[in-house]
């Protein structure tokens, strides 16, 4: 496996959410092969729209790991993209290894509730606000191992409630890992 460059998030936000489909992520000696994500750029559904303390990694980089808590209880996590305002939100992985201790982790034994969401797969793999503001490579690394995408489907974001218009939510289809509307 080959980790990703950063040069890979310098580009534009919704080719690398595309691009994401098929990858790699470990953290906290846990992989998982990411099915599903979200593009956000400097839309009015992305926290980039307004630059604040929290959002300002968005603005400032690009491979760098984007966390926050939403609903007051689950961490989504997020990688920043483009030289532009934007992130690539992570929504469903694949898990490839630790397959017992995410499952205690996440209180089940379906295999394919363990990472179908975004908050799940922050859950299952113990990222948090900490993990914020890290550059890629680091608490977070990002491979590719060959997988090729044969068919990827896209669709509105999920959640949202501006710009709704925008179909920058994409996933391999047919994988039973993707997140149910």
């Amino acid at each position: 496996m080959k980790q990703l460059a950063l040069a890979f998030f310098s580009r534009d936000t919704v080719t690398v959410a595309k691009e994401l489909l098929g990858k790699v992520i470990e953290a906290n000696g846990f992989r998982g092969r990411i099915v599903e994500t979200e593009a956000y750029g400097d839309d009015k559904a992305s926290h980039a729209r307004t630059r604040t303390e929290r959002s300002a990694v968005m603005h400032d980089t690009y491979g760098h790991v984007y966390v926050y808590l939403i609903y007051g209880m689950y961490h989504c996590l997020n990688f920043t993209s483009s030289r532009e305002p934007g992130a690539v939100l992570i929504r469903a992985v694949e898990p490839l290894n630790n397959f017992e201790v995410l499952q205690q982790r996440r209180k089940t034994t379906t295999l394919t509730n363990l990472c179908s969401g975004p908050g799940k797969v922050c859950q299952a793999f113990a990222i948090d606000k900490s993990f914020s503001g890290a550059k890629l490579g680091g608490k977070i690394k990002v491979f590719d191992d060959g997988f090729v995408v044969k068919n990827m489907g896209k669709s509105k974001r999920i959640g949202i409630k501006e710009d709704v218009h925008l179909e920058w939510r994409f996933f391999i289809e047919r994988n039973e890992f993707v997140s149910r509307k």
